[in-house]
């Protein structure tokens, strides 16, 4: 099992940990039930399905890479 650190918003972290509550889970049970969830329903254009020449997604907020506004 690998650890690693994880910085998201105050607002997320609250909503993952209502959603963790609800459905009798623990904060690390629930995120890894919706990682794998999201997976497994992600779009076509992921390294899974090589040729797919669909344009990238955006970039999440607050990634250094997203267009400055």
């Amino acid at each position: 099992m690998i650890k690693f650190t994880l910085r998201i918003p105050e607002d997320l972290h609250e909503r993952l940990t209502a959603q963790a509550t609800a459905d009798r889970r623990s904060l690390n049970s629930e995120l890894l039930h919706l990682l794998e969830v999201g997976l497994n329903t992600v779009s076509p254009e992921t390294p899974s399905h090589p040729g797919d020449d669909s344009p990238s997604p955006a970039p999440l907020r607050g990634s250094r890479h997203a267009p400055q506004l």
